[in-house]
């Protein structure tokens, strides 16, 4: 009987592999990069997500209508909403996002996404897949990029996530190969690791960094792991003035958390499960998931997001008003950065900074101790313009 299933496993994994090498195909066509200079208008979708989404969503909406009154006016900027994003509509089209969903998003430059809730086992909700590693996928979207950023702290982070392979890549397509046996996959591909690689490394030489640190587990997962531990040894030889280290993943989460040695870290580059892990990490650090944005780029597309989830438990506890909107909002700094509104971008993530971690007028617990995101986000308005707010952030990091 097991040399009948066993059949069937090698059937099912070629299929996965013919797959996995129509993607390779597809990387090697190296689209071309937007120019969001050359674009009237650019298009922005906007989509709320699920449970606190829609809150948090709204509000970095808010701040996002807020800076771009002006080009939004003149029809420089539009910001699309996209409906439809909800689980209740994934579930009734059995799809991890509907057809006509994706193209709406693929009608738009870029996407602020709030978050969406993936189904697990013992929810009332069928096994469909993340809509975030689904839209990853579907617009190729392969650098998950997230920053961190503690001045008083002397840390300054930049996470570099592969977002297409790894363990996520065919993470709802592993199967029970006998009734004792189950069996998930991870891909590591040479184009894959090699672009988010040459990202992070682009990245430190246009911002003047000086250390990249590559996390694997590569002395245990020797092929996958490997693989991008080789391609990171061989890409850092272009790249003289740029000092790289390898640090496997269960060391770099100790030192991530170790005063002595947070400050040496500036450029971090990982697969993709670790990725996100570690950045979750990070982002406690920095004051909790609440607090970090989190940017996915491709060549054409590109989309931002919070770090976290739709916190249902918020929902259901009738405390969704009280959900921080700092992670959306961040993701909106990060958006304008990427469509080329640098100044807008800095004003609002000094702001936060100096709302959230220096001046703290008002302070979110996520229950009614604390301020309500909607307080929150007027309080962080109310410095945007303040022409004090370069001192103040100055003042913070002093």
């Amino acid at each position: 009987m097991h040399e009948s299933m066993i059949e069937e496993a090698k059937q099912k994994f070629g299929a996965l592999l013919l797959d996995q090498c129509k993607r390779v195909e597809k990387m090697k066509q190296n689209a071309e990069k937007v120019d969001f200079s050359k674009l009237k208008p650019i298009v922005i979708g906007s989509c709320w997500g699920d449970g606190i989404g829609e809150v948090i969503s709204k509000l970095s909406q808010e701040v996002l209508t807020f800076v771009l009154k002006d080009d939004m006016k003149a029809g420089r900027v539009v910001i699309k909403d996209i409906a439809g994003l909800t689980i209740e509509n994934r579930v009734k089209h059995m799809k991890a996002i509907p057809d006509a969903v994706l193209e709406e998003i693929k009608s738009c430059h870029v996407i602020l996404k709030g978050p969406t809730t993936t189904p697990q086992a013992g929810d009332p909700w069928p096994n469909i897949e993340s809509a975030n590693v689904a839209m990853r996928r579907a617009l190729d979207l392969f650098a998950n990029v997230r920053p961190v950023k503690i001045p008083q702290m002397g840390i300054d982070w930049c996470f570099f996530r592969e977002n297409t392979e790894g363990a996520y890549v065919l993470g709802s397509k592993g199967f029970d190969v006998t009734e004792d046996i189950s069996v998930d996959f991870t891909v590591a591909t040479e184009q894959g690791s090699e672009r988010i690689i040459r990202m992070g490394f682009e990245y430190a030489r246009m911002n003047g960094k000086t250390q990249i640190t590559i996390v694997t587990k590569s002395n245990i997962i020797k092929t996958t792991d490997g693989r991008f531990s080789k391609v990171a040894k061989r890409i850092a030889q272009e790249y003289p003035g740029i000092k790289m280290e390898e640090w496997y993943v269960d060391i770099m989460s100790a030192k991530l958390i170790d005063p002595e040695r947070q400050k040496d870290f500036q450029v971090i580059i990982l697969p993709n499960l670790y990725g996100d892990i570690l950045t979750d990490e990070a982002a406690q650090i920095q004051g909790g998931v609440g607090t970090a944005g989190s940017a996915n780029i491709g060549n054409r597309w590109s989309m931002f997001e919070a770090i976290h989830g739709s916190a249902p438990r918020m929902v259901k506890e009738g405390r969704a008003k009280y959900a921080d909107p700092c992670s959306m909002i961040r993701a909106s700094a990060m958006l304008l950065r990427h469509i080329g509104y640098m100044e807008q971008a800095e004003k609002i993530e000094m702001a936060l900074d100096v709302c959230g971690q220096f001046e703290k007028n008002m302070v979110i617990t996520g229950r009614d101790t604390g301020v309500t995101g909607k307080e929150f986000t007027e309080y962080v308005l109310s410095w945007i313009n303040n022409p004090k707010l370069k001192q103040a952030w100055m003042d913070g990091i002093a």
